[in-house]
């Protein structure tokens, strides 16, 4: 079995739980953060949404907003098609609880989105939804057949047991499900693999279709993932039994300073101008990679703290001559960095995680199952802003290689944990209940655990699952069918279009020949492939490779000293049932034909930048 791993354990000894100076290191960094706050503690930047106002912010978020009009309940229509059925229950009792609110306030409440499928076009244009329940017993219990006949010897050998990682099944369904079946641990009960303090190894089957990232799909796309996410997720805390309330920033005063304190997209936006690839803030990628050049072989790199006076100076000497690039690093010693850094992210007007899921990110400490966990934090991930996420990311990553250096700086992954999420995690702009409610020590280890679980999981995190790229792909389906409804006179002509179009092959028969574009700059050509039931990305690529080596084509990427620059390409999926759609090199090729026909491939230069 094809089988995808993630976070394999390094020979490091893990430890069982942080150590007495982990915590000393995360309560200082604590009280260093409420020094820092102090004087604009008697002012909240961030206040409860009012009664009703939760429903209506989330109904919002989710595109299921209470407008009147025709094109907008068939578009509420055309999503609430696409939804299984714990995720249909989750949007039902949010427009309930909104409905019962506005009736509360005396206010006649707004057209109620079920409405929706008693309007004539919504019933003649959105097919039912397929995602009965029976189906997905059957698609979890084939799945699992296929996991446990991978892991088979681990438990006999006394390993250490592989945790299976299923993406085709809507995350809300597979806890329904274990649900039923009594199998799914209370948020209070013991835990053996969250109380002994080791991580496993996550395997995730891979599907045919290969692994879908972040960054490989259109923003149009990533906007409908957001959305379905969010249902996902909140039908999954409902099964959880987690209240989640949602904190609105109101508007604060921009600072002075052109670095610290200036919001996320404002400053990633203005950094664009003078770096157009760039997706995080400038000083965040300098700092990141200043430290990892100096600061990596630190010992106690991150919890040492720096000089206050010499950061002081080097804050003013940033905000004067960051830009012009006359600052020089080279006095600036790693601990007084990794100080800098920790600042720029608690002086951000809002917190990185965002005011409206902060509370979502903290939430998950009080979920007993690994896996649950893990699937409230793929959902948060794929919620951040853009700016967010991909700042979170960068972070990430170099806390990743401070833990692969840990010989050298002696700091673990709890260590680099315990010091890092408060920084996250508390916030002047939302209140937090982090230092106030149960014993210190385990409010340090739960929120260090979810810190864990980011810097250790995050190639995991940042992938877009299966059933969110099928609902993605219904819904935009179901959204081209619908205007063969608004004119009947047209309606036989556009579905002879989109027959001839799907033109799609026998499953059972031998090889298909297909045509694929390719768009590099200037040069633009098309090259046949031969399609077989075995065909992956990587064997076209591999193929296109070899003929532009051999044809007239490559002169247009010729250097000035007559050898050939070969740009970075990958295959795109375009149209059809998906907007764009960076394809993984082991995505075999005759399932997505099968999967998307009305699709092109397109081979091009990978985009820099993808996803919102």
């Amino acid at each position: 079995m094809n089988v995808e791993s993630w976070a394999d354990s390094p020979d490091l000894p893990t430890p069982q739980q942080p150590d007495r100076l982990c915590l000393e290191s995360f309560w200082s960094e604590v009280e260093t953060i409420r020094s820092d706050s102090e004087p604009d503690s008697s002012r909240r930047d961030s206040r409860q949404s009012e009664d009703g106002e939760q429903e209506e912010l989330w109904l919002q978020d989710a595109g299921l907003s209470l407008v009147t009009g025709e094109e907008e309940d068939v578009d509420k229509a055309v999503l609430l098609s696409t939804l299984t059925k714990t995720q249909a229950a989750a949007v039902q009792r949010r427009i309930d609880s909104y409905t019962c609110s506005l009736r509360k306030r005396n206010k006649t409440p707004a057209r109620h989105v079920r409405d929706v499928f008693a309007s004539p076009i919504a019933q003649s244009a959105v097919p039912e939804t397929h995602n009965s329940e029976p189906d997905t017993h059957r698609n979890m219990e084939s799945v699992t057949k296929t996991q446990r006949s991978a892991v088979s010897g681990q438990e006999t050998q006394g390993l250490q047991m592989d945790e299976i990682f299923i993406t085709d099944v809507a995350y809300c369904e597979q806890a329904a499900i274990l649900l039923k079946q009594a199998k799914l641990p209370q948020n209070n009960s013991s835990q053996c693999r969250r109380d002994d303090g080791a991580l496993p190894r996550v395997i995730c089957p891979q599907c045919r279709l290969g692994v879908t990232r972040v960054l490989d799909l259109s923003q149009q796309d990533m906007k409908k993932v957001r959305q379905l996410a969010l249902i996902d997720m909140t039908a999954l805390c409902d099964l959880l039994g987690l209240e989640v309330k949602r904190h609105k920033t109101s508007k604060r005063k921009i600072p002075e300073s052109c670095l610290f304190g200036v919001p996320l997209a404002s400053l990633v936006e203005s950094d664009q101008k003078i770096k157009p690839s760039t997706q995080i803030p400038l000083l965040l990628q300098t700092l990141l990679s200043f430290l990892e050049k100096k600061g990596l072989d630190s010992e106690g790199i991150l919890r040492v703290p720096g000089s206050q006076p010499r950061i002081k100076v080097l804050l003013q000497k940033l905000e004067n001559s960051f830009y012009s690039g006359s600052f020089s690093w080279d006095e600036v010693s790693p601990n007084d960095a990794a100080a800098l850094l920790k600042k720029f992210i608690r002086e951000l007007p809002a917190p990185l995680l965002t005011a409206e899921h902060l509370n979502s990110f903290s939430a998950v400490r009080d979920i007993a199952d690994l896996k649950q966990k893990l699937h409230v934090l793929n959902l948060l991930v794929l919620l951040l802003p853009e700016p967010n996420r991909n700042t979170l990311k960068a972070l990430l990553e170099f806390l990743s290689k401070v833990v692969l250096c840990e010989r050298r700086n002696r700091m673990n992954l709890w260590a680099v944990s315990t010091i890092m999420a408060p920084n996250l995690f508390l916030h002047k702009a939302v209140p937090s209940k982090l230092a106030v409610d149960g014993p210190e020590k385990g409010q340090a280890e739960r929120a260090a655990d979810i810190m864990r679980l980011l810097i250790r999981y995050q190639d995991l995190l940042w992938t877009v699952p299966n059933f969110l790229l099928s609902q993605v792909r219904k819904l935009n389906e179901n959204s081209s069918r619908r205007y063969q409804f608004y004119d009947k006179r047209i309606k036989h002509l556009l579905r002879k279009i989109h027959t001839d179009s799907r033109d799609k092959p026998d499953k059972n028969s031998g090889e298909q020949c297909r045509t694929v574009k390719i768009q590099l700059g200037d040069v633009s050509f098309s090259m046949e492939f031969r399609l077989t039931i075995n065909s992956r990305a990587s064997d076209l690529m591999s193929q296109f490779y070899k003929e532009l080596h051999t044809s007239d084509n490559s002169r247009g990427l010729l250097k000035r000293n007559g050898s050939t620059s070969y740009p970075d390409c990958a295959l795109y999926e375009v149209g059809g049932n998906i907007g764009e759609h960076c394809l993984d090199p082991e995505t075999h090729l005759f399932d997505l034909y099968n999967n998307n026909p009305g699709g092109e491939w397109i081979i091009k230069r990978r985009s820099s930048s993808r996803g919102q």
